[in-house]
């Protein structure tokens, strides 16, 4: 795996994730929580959206095939349901306000919901972890470049979760929500690769790999 291809997926990664935009989720889910449980309480919500996205890694692409589907179809499928994500980024309800509304009266409970699911994995991160991780393409030590890929975003989403109250305090929910709009652009350019990718490994499409030249033009 060469250097833009790894840049691309820690790019995926960090996108679909969003670790800034889960800062406010977070906020709230532990304001009623003992502030010395706050860091147990990040680390608990980490390691659950990683088992998830971890366990998407493993089985995904099993479960699938088990059932009959070929990984283009779900690539493309996956790549349109990461692209309508990415419009509710740029254009609905910030994420932290919708997620936010959905944790309302939930107390420790809010490290699983809605701090792991589906603030930190998220329907478009499982799905960007099984696109990413293609048996027939993808080689284990490919895949296990990617899982390491994974656990440093979960790694760097779980040291913003601990530094959230400075982190807010300078961004503001104002600052989080612009954040996640520019991300969400970011994604719909990547959903419309996994569109034409999927197109073509089920041989709809014939497209060639972007050259270095013709992305500098």
């Amino acid at each position: 795996m060469d250097w833009t291809a790894l840049i691309k997926e820690f790019v995926t990664l960090l996108v679909v994730i969003d670790p800034v935009g889960s800062i406010p989720v977070f906020l709230f889910a532990v304001q009623n929580v003992p502030r010395h449980l706050h860091g147990r309480f990040a680390l608990w919500a980490t390691i659950i959206a990683a088992l998830v996205l971890l366990g998407f890694l493993v089985a995904g692409q099993i479960l699938l095939e088990t059932m009959g589907l070929r990984l283009g179809s779900f690539q493309t499928a996956g790549g349109v349901i990461l692209f309508l994500f990415a419009l509710t980024m740029i254009f609905g309800e910030s994420k932290p306000a919708r997620e936010i509304g959905e944790a309302e009266g939930e107390h420790l409970a809010g490290a699983v919901f809605p701090l792991a699911m589906p603030s930190i994995a998220s329907p478009g991160a499982m799905l960007a972890i099984v696109i990413l991780t293609d048996n027939h393409t993808e080689s284990i030590a490919d895949q296990a470049i990617t899982a390491g890929l994974l656990v440093i975003v979960l790694a760097l989403t779980l040291v913003l979760l601990l530094a959230a109250s400075a982190v807010h305090r300078v961004i503001g929910n104002t600052g989080a929500s612009i954040i996640s709009r520019v991300m969400g652009i970011v994604l719909a350019t990547i959903a419309v690769d996994a569109i034409i990718g999927g197109l073509d490994g089920l041989g709809v499409l014939d497209v060639a790999p972007a050259s270095t030249d013709s992305l500098l033009m």
